[in-house]
């Protein structure tokens, strides 16, 4: 199977490339960034060829697949044109900058009849798939709360153009930030955990600290804290920060009738379970991906074998479509100051 890919950056060339390039199904048949000249070194390394704009790619009609990895502004517009090109779609987080783009794009994978998914990539970490299994078997009882968060200093020193000009501070390509960029992964994986959505949202989104090359504070957030009422009546919270400079911290504790489960909490142990009565089980399953080490996501296998199967992607767009309610929720309840209830 051809796919190909569109925009180089970072997050194409630590993930998406390599992790097709594994695979011994799939070629990698063409690349597209502004910078052709990344494109075409990228193309040369791992095979291809590097076209001059998403047309001329997208009218490839060997590449059956392509992957969508430019700024956050642009996911909705490159998504939708892909799909009426008749490829089948991963598009990275977040799936778009406004719910109205959200569905639109839902509705062109209806249309066309392709795939459509998000690299909502939490689902798909171990400890984090075994977690859902021990939840619904009840060894901590009913969820009554939760704490989730994912913290930490910056993309500033992971973008592909690294410092205080990197696109993810730029309002304009990336719309939201610490937000869209950590806040959405804990937002849909609270639902995945607890099969359940958000109901409502209380929340602050806002800028603390980080600044731009003149000093001034980021047009976007670099903090969000948000009070989430689930469906269910559970309650917590979700943590997304760029200010976490000592340590990243990707953890989620989940409160129960019968006890407490502590994920990516203890670098010792994936998943620790403390019972009412003070018995403590712990889970030794794998270590959760940071920004300085990189493992497979299991993302693009996840792809990959739905196309093949020709079955719809566990973490389709319609899937994701509650949690970005939930995050554009958030920011509304931030700028009006009053809980939001998600429609």
């Amino acid at each position: 199977m051809k796919v190909g890919i569109i925009g180089c950056g970072k997050i194409a060339q630590t993930r998406h490339i390599p992790e097709y390039a594994d695979r011994a199904d799939v070629q990698i048949g063409g690349y597209y960034d502004f910078n052709y000249e990344r494109a075409k070194d990228l193309a040369a390394r791992y095979g291809g060829t590097a076209y001059k704009s998403v047309e001329d790619l997208l009218a490839d009609s060997e590449i059956e697949a392509v992957s969508v990895c430019v700024a956050n502004s642009d996911h909705a517009k490159l998504s939708i044109q892909a799909l009426e090109a008749g490829k089948h779609v991963l598009c990275e987080k977040p799936m778009a900058t406004n719910l109205e783009d959200c569905i639109a794009m839902t509705e062109a994978a209806e249309r066309s009849g392709r795939f459509l998914m998000i690299g909502q990539n939490q689902r798909f970490a171990k400890a984090h798939v075994r977690a859902k299994e021990l939840i619904a078997q009840g060894v901590i009882g009913k969820v009554i709360s939760f704490k989730t968060t994912f913290g930490h200093g910056g993309p500033e020193t992971w973008s592909i153009d690294a410092g205080a000009n990197n696109w993810f501070f730029d309002k304009k390509r990336a719309s939201m930030g610490a937000m869209a960029d950590l806040g959405v992964h804990k937002t849909d994986l609270i639902q995945f955990l607890l099969n359940d959505r958000v109901a409502s949202t209380t929340a602050r989104v806002t800028t603390l600290d980080k600044r731009d090359a003149q000093g001034n504070l980021i047009g976007v957030d670099d903090n969000a804290v948000c009070i989430y009422q689930m469906e269910s009546g559970a309650i917590g919270t979700m943590t997304a920060s760029w200010t976490y400079y000592g340590e990243e911290d990707n953890s989620t504790r989940l409160y129960g009738t019968d006890g407490i489960m502590k994920i990516y909490d203890n670098p010792e142990h994936s998943i620790t379970v403390v019972k009412k009565n003070g018995e403590k089980i712990f889970y030794d399953i794998d270590k959760i991906q940071t920004n300085d080490n990189q493992t497979k996501s299991g993302i693009i296998d996840a792809f990959v074998d739905s196309i093949l199967a020709g079955k719809e992607p566990e973490v389709s767009g319609k899937s994701v479509l509650n949690a970005m309610k939930a995050v554009f929720a958030s920011i509304e309840s931030s700028e009006k100051n009053k809980t939001i209830v998600i429609d």
